[in-house]
């Protein structure tokens, strides 16, 4: 199984309340409305501005935001 990590973010209440009212437009969860414009986020990184090389991808250290440390 993959590892899941955590990111905690502030959102002003207008802003959660935007957020809520897309997710119930939408059909998903806070959770799932933020993995699907995070991909979209990505892939129009990676589309303009060239694909994230893995090299580099394997140089971030991201264990400060596993949950299996938190278990």
């Amino acid at each position: 199984m993959k590892n899941s990590y955590s990111v905690n973010i502030k959102l002003s209440e207008d802003m959660m309340k935007k957020l809520v009212y897309i997710c119930r437009a939408e059909n998903r969860t806070p959770s799932n409305q933020f993995n699907f414009m995070l991909r979209n986020n990505i892939s129009y990184f990676e589309r303009t501005k060239g694909k994230i090389p893995e090299a580099k991808l394997k140089e971030i250290d991201i264990s400060e935001f596993s949950d299996d440390d938190k278990n």
